[in-house]
Formats: structure tokens, sequence, C-alpha cells
């Protein structure tokens, strides 16, 4: 009964976000504030993640070719490019937004909440969901995607590094299998995962956070329950967007 009853809450959260704003200047200022500290805080670690992530595919897959025998290396390129693409960037980017966007919001809103600041808001007459909650959602689809460009550029970047370096293929060899067959489809998968991705992370770490009794250790276990839970959702729907559309 409690799955359902959070279930329920959840989708009245998600209908309440969308209320009229009362005052729409400052909900522009509060999105534009949630944008920067998304894409600024989660820069480093999508960046050095993406990179070892591009080079260990290279070095992985260039083993078990090396092993198969009579597989030109160009294809190297082609395997990077695809796997980073269609999975690890989207991917692993969102189960690292998961723990690192999720958490902060579901601490930040879950302390709003003990202190009683989201219902001083609420006294004063503040849509608390639509003003706390939307400009996090909104910021977050309109900045995680371009981080995920970004991973998938570093990450093609770190196969190439690493191949090259290695001596598994030569730059020229790396460079044809990226130009070979270019699937335009495939960027707009990934750009689909993206959004997608975004609004459970960010919805789901409102929902805990938002809702949150007690105190410090409830805070905490809400702060775990929205990276738990939206890893699990990332990975079904991961699974989805690649049944439906691929």
């Amino acid at each position: 009964m409690k799955f359902l009853f959070d279930i329920g809450r959840y989708f009245i959260m998600l209908g309440n976000m969308f209320a009229r704003p009362e005052n729409a200047k400052m909900y522009l200022k509060e999105t534009f504030r949630q944008t920067y500290q998304i894409g600024i805080g989660s820069l480093l670690i999508i960046a050095i993640v993406s990179t070892f992530v591009g080079a260990v595919t290279a070095v992985q897959f260039s083993y078990q070719l090396l092993d198969i025998g009579l597989i030109p290396m160009w294809w190297m390129g082609i395997i990077v490019r695809d796997s980073l693409i269609l999975e690890m960037a989207p991917t692993i980017s969102a189960l690292l937004l998961a723990g690192k966007v999720g958490s902060n919001i579901a601490s930040e809103l879950g302390s709003m909440r003990v202190t009683e600041q989201i219902d001083a808001l609420e006294i004063m007459g503040v849509n608390t969901t639509a003003y706390l909650v939307a400009p996090k959602v909104v910021g977050a689809i309109i900045i995680i995607p371009f981080l995920i460009i970004m991973a998938m550029f570093l990450g093609i970047l770190g196969g190439w590094v690493a191949g090259t370096m290695g001596g598994f293929y030569s730059s020229d060899e790396y460079i044809r299998g990226l130009q070979d067959g270019t699937e335009v489809y495939y960027v707009v998968v990934m750009l689909i995962k993206a959004v997608v991705f975004a609004f459970i992370i960010t919805t789901i770490a409102c929902y805990e956070g938002f809702y949150v009794k007690g105190g410090a250790l409830e805070i905490g276990n809400a702060s775990t329950r929205a990276v738990v839970n939206s890893s699990i959702v990332v990975i079904i729907a991961n699974f989805l967007i690649a049944f439906l559309l691929l």
C-alpha cells in the first residue's frame, strides 16, 4: 500500500509543479541558478569518468578483436563511437548524476522541510512545489543533455588516446572508423535518453526530499532512497527506450 501511496503522491507533486507561477521573474531566476549549479557542479566528474570510460572501452574491445584476428582495427572507431552514443555516455552519466545531483537535491529539500522553511513559504502563499521543484527539473532538462554530449566527445577522445598510445591502432584508422556510417538517429536517441533521465533523477530526488519527516537521520535516508530509486528507474527507462526506439 505504501508503494501505491508514494506513486500517487509523486504524480500529485508533478501536477502541482506545473501550476502557474506567482512571480515569473522569480521562477526564471531560480531556474537559471539551478541550471548553473547542476552544470558547473557536475562538469569535472562527468569529464573524468567519461574520458576513462572511452579509454577502457577502446582497450577491452581492442583485445577482443585482436584475439579474434582478421578484423580491421579501424572498426574500433565505430565501436567506441556507437557504444558511447547509445549507452555509455547517457547511462553512465545519468547514474553519476543520480548520485551527485540527486542526493544534493534530496538533502537540500529535506533540510528545508525539517527546519520548517517550506512551511514558512506555504504560509506566505507561495506554491512551494512549483517554486522549489519546477526550477530544478527544468534546469536539469536544459543542462544534462549538454553534459552528456560533452561526455560523448570526451569518451571518444579517451578511446583515441588509449588506443593509439597502446599501439592497438593508428590515429588514421580510428578516425576512419569514426567517419564511417555515422547515424544521426543514434544521437537523437541519446538526447531523448538525456531528457528522460534528467526528469527521472530530479523528480524522484525532489519527491524524496520534499516529504521528509523527522530530523537529520531521515534526511540521510531520503538522500539514499533518492539515489537508489532514481538509479533503478533510469536503468528500466534505458531498457524501454532502447527496446522501443532501436
